[in-house]
């Protein structure tokens, strides 16, 4: 975040990665629209309105693709590409994305706010992700649009802005976004895992709280408080105790599983 007299500018800078965030042979089009909205998913989650994006582009086999689905996404979010830059390489594709944005609220939302007494939300379920990217792996033909396409909740974002004691969004599984947020703001995090609403039958919930992708918006308010948007409460915010989460009571530790880890 930067502070530019009496605003603040925020920016972001997300890569994708062939053979991790997406696909081989996958749809450019779709990649292009992933790329967008991961960026603009972690203004969402400071309650930013986007200004603009800069694109780091790998020269592939399908530029077109990759140009429509560019198209439509940025119209779809009403967003301009302000510039960036392209190469030619061979290997796995890697792609990078720099978001810029305006702060709607001050102080910015930050995933190290929350406090002991606080309540525990999500925005919605969390596992369609992990359901779209089976379908498309496996060629099911089963909905794969979660997976392919997510979205970024900016109105959501901006409307909790004013609210939250912390945000962030859910990118690399929901109890490990979680353990960061309890471990930056020093407390812990009491998760009731049959209060967390998923997208996937009954007995997948376990992976569903780790998978990740589902670009949900984590956030934590005062007791007593209630959210401006459709939201789920999952847990409350505690002293700190034996483990950043404790899921139904358990202490869970960030190295045994608990999401994705970028490595």
């Amino acid at each position: 975040m930067l502070e530019l007299g009496g605003e603040a500018l925020v920016l972001t800078h997300d890569a994708m990665a062939e053979g991790v965030h997406f696909l081989p042979g996958q749809d450019q089009a779709d990649i292009a629209w992933k790329l967008v909205s991961s960026n603009l998913s972690d203004l969402a989650a400071k309650g930013t309105d986007p200004l603009g994006v800069l694109l780091g582009y790998q020269f592939g086999a399908d530029d077109a693709r990759f140009l429509a689905g560019l198209e439509e996404v940025l119209a779809h979010y009403g967003v301009p590409l302000l510039g960036g830059d392209t190469i030619g390489a061979t290997g796995a594709q890697v792609l990078g994305l720099t978001a810029l944005g305006r702060a709607t609220h001050r102080p910015v939302p930050s995933r190290s706010g929350a406090q002991a007494g606080d309540t525990v939300w999500i925005t919605g379920p969390v596992g369609a992700a992990m359901l779209g990217f089976e379908a498309l792996r496996d060629g099911t033909g089963a909905d794969s649009l979660a997976f392919r396409r997510p979205r970024a909740l900016l109105a959501e974002g901006e409307a909790l802005a004013p609210a939250v004691t912390a945000m962030m969004d859910i990118s690399d599984g929901l109890l490990l976004d979680a353990s960061r947020m309890a471990r930056a703001s020093g407390i812990s995090f009491a998760i009731d895992s049959t209060a967390v609403p998923i997208a996937v039958p009954e007995h997948r919930r376990a992976e569903a709280l780790r998978w990740g992708e589902d670009y949900q918006l984590l956030f934590t308010l005062p007791a007593g408080a209630e959210p401006p948007v459709t939201a789920f409460r999952v847990g409350q915010a505690i002293p700190s105790a034996a483990a950043p989460i404790l899921l139904d009571g358990q202490p869970q530790r960030e190295d045994s599983g608990l999401g994705y880890e970028h490595r």
